[in-house]
């Protein structure tokens, strides 16, 4: 439920809602000059749907430098398999190429999904900084992250924390500039900006890469500035 990072000797960085758009991240990486074998990459969520790789997503789970927290589209996914998902509702929202995948491999890439925590933290030289894909739904850090430990929390509590975690969005619905405390930062994606935006210390990444005439924010966790892709890419 939550994966905890020591700081690195190379970069860190997190990017935005992914959503199949694997080979355009993997080109703005090569331009940056990011270095598998010092940098890791971490991801808010929402590695499928709606783009056209959504089927790499299992390999860049696979590689050692990439990390990411469970999205509502990975929640999507986890569901279908087991019949807890419309379908209609399922291939509106972009999930019309794991539709029309083999059972064997729906199965698969659920598993692999729900393998993959709700929150990652990341020590950084100024400090913690947390990452969950839709918002904290804690006042501070601390608590988020233990109650996801607690063995003894009951189905219904556990399951309105996920849900917040991986679906909300009342506090940028609401501009709420409160911040989350015992943490530096905390990143988030799944609702679309129109650039690099923070309430308090929650920082929203999700640039709408997937859009056309869009692309992606991808920062640094040192920092907490996005890192200058330079010359932008022409959507393919």
């Amino acid at each position: 439920m939550i994966k905890h990072f020591t700081r690195n000797a190379g970069r860190d960085l997190v990017v935005g809602d992914i959503h199949g758009c694997f080979s355009r991240l993997q080109a703005h990486l090569d331009r940056i000059g990011f270095n598998p074998e010092a940098d890791r990459l971490f991801s808010v969520g929402d590695l499928v749907d709606r783009g056209p790789e959504s089927d790499l997503a299992l390999e860049w789970l696979a590689r050692p430098w990439f990390h990411a927290v469970r999205g509502n589209h990975e929640d999507m996914a986890i569901r279908w398999p087991n019949g807890h998902m419309d379908t209609t509702n399922y291939v509106q929202n972009g999930g019309g190429w794991n539709v029309s995948n083999p059972r064997e491999k729906q199965r698969e890439i659920a598993d692999a999904f729900g393998a993959l925590p709700l929150a990652i933290d990341v020590e950084t030289s100024d400090g913690l900084v947390g990452i969950v894909h839709a918002e904290c739904p804690f006042p501070s850090w601390q608590d988020f992250t233990e109650v996801l430990v607690t063995p003894n929390l009951s189905n219904s509590l556990r399951k309105a924390i996920i849900e917040a975690a991986l679906w909300s969005r009342e506090r940028i619905t609401a501009m709420e500039n409160d911040t989350v405390q015992g943490v530096r930062a905390v990143v988030v994606g799944h609702t679309p900006v129109d650039r690099f935006t923070s309430l308090g210390n929650t920082l929203y990444i999700d640039t709408g890469a997937v859009f056309r005439s869009r692309d992606f924010t991808i920062l640094d966790l040192e920092t907490l500035r996005p890192v200058d892709l330079r010359k932008r890419l022409e959507w393919a």
